[in-house]
């Protein structure tokens, strides 16, 4: 009995380690198996949107801002104190030079001129009649001189009150647009009062700034585009008319002016711009989408789409991605020039390329694609 129980308890122990030794050497073998079972399957094509690189023309563009000003523009004041007596024109009235705006009370000073008219009358029939004297040698020469100079004295005393007397109005001293005023009839204004302003605004200028480094790029009379929020859409002409001499050792920017034409008054002094001064003729580049670009510290990349082949049935293998370096140009809005890395009509991936790695096989879905303006717009929503 004995011997018959050690022998059952034997193949029990050498079934048991059998199972355990199996069971280890499933778990064991396991990943493997799992791990051969996904090679073998490959990974998933991954969803990417895909544009092909073309040829366009690139007109160089240096971009900056900048303000709107009257040719000629200036705040009217007067010169010397007084009370209005009338205004002469209405707010927002366009008005010729000469034009008189202003008359403030001046009987005294009328009168004050008056009187030393009268008295430079005086003077000079004082000086006939010692004339006449001194050639029948009546009077001195010293008596007709003194006639002389008091007749001078009194003509500039009566030139000086008629000049007070016209600072007692006030006129346009060119032609343009008057703004609002506030001035009345009786207030009393004081020297330096702002009493209306006048803005030439039929042509103005756009006064910009650009890094000194651009300055071997702009000429007298280049073309110069202005866009403004106030007519979304419509881009007016100007040309570049002074390059300031000396470059801001600040900011190290170079100061420039552009007169614009404003025939239709569209534009007004104070207006902020958007400038793009053009630069040379426009030239052909390998342009693509900003978003195809990947940019690293070790070099700029673009994943480049290889159709798969096409099969004995006729339909084509899955497509790939091959990732290459480009060397980079210049941009424009929502694109980037490519010098060096793809050809003419290849097509790279434009969204996507953060899950991508070489030789990856991808599935194209251009339903939504990223912009590719090459003059985008701000768009309220």
């Amino acid at each position: 009995m004995n011997k018959r129980l050690i022998g059952r308890m034997a193949i029990m122990l050498l079934v048991t380690g059998v199972l355990f030794g199996a069971v280890g050497a499933f778990q064991l073998y396991k990943p493997k198996m799992i791990r051969g079972f996904i090679l073998a399957a490959g990974r998933p094509p991954a969803a990417v949107t895909t544009t092909k690189a073309e040829i366009q023309a690139w007109q160089g563009v240096i971009s900056s801002i900048g303000s709107l000003r009257a040719v000629r523009g200036v705040d009217l004041a007067t010169e010397v104190s007084g009370l209005v007596r009338s205004v002469e024109f209405r707010s927002g009235e366009d008005v010729a030079a000469g034009k008189l705006l202003v008359q403030l009370s001046a009987d005294a000073e009328r009168a004050s001129l008056r009187a030393l008219e009268v008295a430079a009358e005086l003077a000079q029939t004082v000086l006939e009649r010692d004339r006449q004297q001194f050639a029948i040698g009546a009077i001195s020469r010293a008596v007709l001189d003194a006639d002389e100079h008091d007749l001078r004295l009194k003509r500039r005393q009566a030139e000086q009150q008629a000049a007070i007397l016209d600072r007692k109005t006030v006129q346009a001293p060119f032609a343009g647009r008057l703004g609002i005023t506030t001035v009345q009839p009786g207030q009393y204004l004081n020297p330096g009062d702002r009493i209306v302003s006048l803005q030439q605004i039929d042509r103005l200028y756009v006064d910009f700034s650009l890094p000194q480094q651009d300055l071997a790029r702009i000429h007298l009379g280049q073309s110069v585009k202005l866009s403004v929020d106030a007519w979304p859409g419509k881009t007016f002409t100007a040309q570049v008319s002074t390059i300031d001499p000396r470059v801001d050792a600040g900011t190290r920017t170079l100061q420039l002016q552009a007169v614009v034409p404003n025939p239709k008054r569209e534009l007004l002094p104070g207006m902020y711009v958007t400038v793009e001064v053009a630069e040379g003729k426009a030239k052909p580049l390998l342009t693509v989408p900003t978003t195809a670009v990947a940019f690293n510290p070790y070099g700029s990349t673009v994943f480049v789409v290889k159709p798969g082949p096409v099969g004995d049935d006729g339909k084509a293998a899955q497509s790939t991605v091959e990732q290459r370096f480009v060397k980079t140009g210049s941009r424009r809005g929502d694109q980037i020039s490519i010098i060096e890395g793809v050809s003419d009509g290849e097509e790279v991936v434009t969204s996507g390329q953060l899950k991508l790695r070489n030789g990856d096989a991808v599935q194209i879905d251009n339903s939504i694609k990223p912009s590719n303006d090459p003059a985008p717009r701000p768009v309220d929503r």
